[in-house]
């Protein structure tokens, strides 16, 4: 009988789409679209936005906010159509469509804003939409209450509690949705936090990571709740939770610790140039559990914010950013050796990435089997852009004034004395 009852509606459904008030619909529905798109054009306009916005998308019409515009439209001329006298044909296939589109691009948007690294997105991405989409073909054609009303008879006993595979579902559903707007609301905070620039970036990022925690504890809160599980539960389970940390989970919540402390007490900044376990770069995100280490040759290091807090980090840019370098040359003895220093410190001082203050400074470090060794030693202040190129501009620069000076570089030398055997008696009668 539903299932008469199911044809006999899409039959009708179909019989009211070839209906001349079809039209008046579908121009109320082109109306709906166009105002939405409007809107949102309007919007767009008065506020920048960034390429990932979740709202209002790259475009005007692949964020969430058109089709949500559009589906609350939709469902204010679905109410007026019958005001007018007229029956819902084009509408009844309309809300559908959009209340997919609508859950389609939250799930999308949120989840590529929220983690645009993640290589299963897509797969996540298909999914919903096959789901969703699904969903509201069965909603057109009328089978969506029977099928519910068969999950509803498949029950099963949970302790003292009936259980329904629908309510799982619906559970399961409502939970999902939570959570996607916990994560939405905290990568929108975190993302306004990390614009903030009158605040330091290191407090920024522990704001942001301690509002992302927050909003998605409540969310499984809410999440749990609306999935019809009972929290007092999750006492034993915060027990146990307990127990496992203190056993098996201690090295991962010693790194969330960590990372906590690394960025409240600043030892270690995002920009800061740091050398862990003979790899040395600059420190280009910190997370909750490890750091990230960017090398100047472009390979990166994962370190774990444990290891920052127990072992020896060697900081460049902690208090000053500034560094000394230095580079060792030979010079033939009997030159002007005081004129020469002059004149090197002078040449050293116009390379671009010397700091003049404090300024170049030449020692006469050595005299050396060959000649005389001066240590030409030069500060900079961006240790970020590599040490080599800067080093050979100085090196350059170098060589260049002891041509000018006609200074020579001396090559390695050596003397060998040839010592000759002793001439005998005995030896020349050997040899007769």
């Amino acid at each position: 009988m539903n299932q008469t009852f199911s044809f006999e509606e899409l039959q009708a459904l179909l019989a009211s789409l070839l209906s001349p008030s079809a039209l008046t619909e579908l121009g109320l529905l082109l109306a709906c679209m166009g105002l939405a798109w409007l809107i949102v054009w309007r919007l767009k306009q008065r506020v920048q936005q960034r390429a990932r916005s979740v709202l209002l998308g790259s475009h005007v019409v692949d964020g969430v906010l058109f089709p949500v515009l559009a589906l609350l439209l939709a469902l204010g001329a679905r109410r007026a159509i019958p005001l007018l006298g007229l029956k819902v044909a084009v509408f009844k296939l309309v809300i559908p469509v959009l209340t997919s589109l609508v859950v389609i691009r939250l799930i999308a948007r949120v989840l590529r804003a929220a983690l645009p690294d993640s290589g299963w997105i897509r797969l996540l991405e298909r999914s919903v939409s096959w789901l969703a989409w699904g969903g509201s073909i069965l909603w057109i054609i009328g089978v969506l209450p029977m099928v519910m009303e068969e999950l509803d008879d498949v029950r099963w006993k949970v302790g003292a509690t009936q259980v329904s595979l629908r309510a799982m579902i619906e559970g399961g559903l409502t939970a999902a949705f939570v959570l996607v707007l916990a994560l939405w609301i905290s990568s929108a905070i975190e993302q306004r936090l990390l614009r903030n620039t009158s605040v330091d970036l290191s407090m920024r990022k522990i704001a942001a990571n301690l509002t992302r925690a927050l909003l998605m504890f409540i969310g499984l809160l809410v999440a749990l709740t609306a999935a019809g599980i009972d929290l007092t539960a999750l006492g034993v389970l915060g027990g146990a939770l307990g127990v496992g940390i203190g056993f098996g989970l201690q090295k991962l919540a010693a790194n969330y610790v960590s990372g906590f402390v690394i960025l409240a007490e600043r030892s270690l900044r995002i920009g800061d140039m740091v050398k862990v376990d003979n790899f040395e770069g600059r420190i280009s995100d910190i997370k909750t559990r490890y750091t990230v280490i960017r090398a100047l040759n472009g390979r990166e290091a994962i370190i774990p914010n444990e290891t920052l807090i127990t072992q020896r980090v060697e900081n460049s840019s902690l208090a000053d950013p500034q560094v000394l370098l230095s580079t060792v040359v030979q010079v033939a003895y009997g030159c002007e050796i005081e004129a020469v220093m002059a004149q090197l410190a002078e040449a050293v001082k116009a390379v671009p990435r010397v700091l003049q203050q404090p300024g170049p400074a030449v020692q006469l470090s050595s005299f050396a089997a060959d000649g005389l060794e001066l240590t030409v030693m030069f500060w900079i202040a961006d240790p970020e852009n590599g040490q080599g190129g800067v080093r050979s501009d100085v090196n350059l620069a170098i060589l260049r004034c002891l041509n000018a000076l006609g200074v020579e570089i001396p090559y390695p030398q050596r003397v060998v004395h040839q010592v000759q055997a002793p001439f005998t008696q005995s030896a020349t009668q050997s040899a007769i």
